[in-house]
């Protein structure tokens, strides 16, 4: 019996620390931006309606998302997004006409060890930000132009990854797709999230127990502090727990 109470505590133990670990981004702020290709119609991770993608749309890094699989707590929220500069163009180039977009998030951008999407709360991705967002690009309801370029310097017009500005907005008042009478509420994808528990999608990996590190492995999970070993067997035979 000892045994199994040690082990539920732990356990325990680990399941709060893994809630603990996204990523509690302000309202505003600073990110990277990437883009990647979805079909006309396709129903992401938050499983919005497949009319989302006539409209800017994005996947969002798995630890600022909320959830490590399916819909998460930053599905349906919408930011206006402005271009900086470059982070892989040698020298960075900065363009001289300021481009924003308003996005709504629809889907997840997983978890890597280096990539674009690798930010967690102690760790910034490669280009020292700790949010990604990832464009549904190119597509329909995007000017072809909107990433500004200068082939005839770099030789090439798409620099793939964006230094970025975030501001969170009405996704009623400020995302092109709000005016669609299509229903969004589909799956875990509202209309316009503010943050309460009635509008904001919970955390499906947290409601089912799945590590939001999807890089987790067993030696992490057993990875429990000696210190709570030593309280876990108090509380058992004082019986606390």
């Amino acid at each position: 019996m000892l045994f199994l109470s040690l082990l539920l505590c732990c356990f325990a133990f680990q399941a709060q620390a893994d809630t603990g670990a996204w990523i509690d981004y302000p309202a505003d702020g600073t990110a990277t931006m990437t883009h990647y290709t979805i079909p006309d119609g396709f129903i992401a991770a938050c499983g919005c309606n497949g009319d989302s993608t006539k409209y800017p749309t994005a996947a969002m890094s798995q630890m600022a998302y909320g959830s490590s699989d399916a819909f998460g707590p930053a599905c349906g929220k919408c930011f206006n997004v402005t271009l900086l500069n470059t982070y892989t163009g040698d020298p960075p180039f900065f363009p001289t006409v300021v481009k924003s977009l308003v996005i709504k998030v629809t889907d997840l951008c997983p978890l890597s060890e280096a990539g674009w999407c690798s930010g967690t709360q102690t760790k910034k991705n490669p280009g020292g930000q700790y949010i990604n967002f990832d464009l549904a690009y190119p597509s329909a309801a995007i000017p072809d132009d909107f990433f500004p370029s200068n082939a005839s310097y770099y030789g090439y017009t798409d620099f793939g990854v964006w230094n970025v500005t975030y501001q969170t907005v009405d996704c009623l008042t400020s995302w092109a797709g709000a005016k669609n009478p299509a229903p969004w509420e589909v799956v875990c994808c509202p209309a316009n999230p503010t943050g309460s528990s009635n509008d904001t999608c919970p955390s499906y990996s947290d409601d089912n127990r799945l590590p939001p590190d999807t890089m987790t492995n067993v030696a992490r999970m057993f990875a429990v502090p000696y210190t709570l070993v030593t309280l876990c067997v108090l509380a058992h035979l004082f019986g606390l727990q």
